[in-house]
């Protein structure tokens, strides 16, 4: 896969944003079948920056109720990178 494939987009919460400030680590939205090196690797080729650690998530959908009856929204995989202490991504 390529890089803009497996990184969807950035996750912009306000815990997201105060890790990003805090602790040098940025969250995002990335595919489903994307491994740890995958992410690791399409980090440090769009944004250009040295990743020392990879962690992720896979977040279940939720059911919900509407009026129409049940339904769930779809699953997603979360993965927050560490950065080098020298490096910053600059997401706005």
């Amino acid at each position: 896969m390529h890089a803009t494939q497996i990184i969807r987009r950035p996750l912009v919460t306000e815990k997201c944003t105060w890790e990003g400030e805090a602790r040098n680590r940025y969250s995002f939205l990335v595919d489903f079948r994307a491994t740890k090196l995958q992410v690791r690797r399409a980090v440090q080729q769009i944004y250009n920056v040295r990743v020392t650690k990879v962690a992720t998530q896979v977040r279940k959908g939720k059911f919900v109720r509407t009026r129409f009856g049940t339904g769930k929204t779809s699953s997603w995989k979360k993965a927050t990178v560490q950065l080098h202490a020298d490096d910053r991504i600059d997401l706005f």
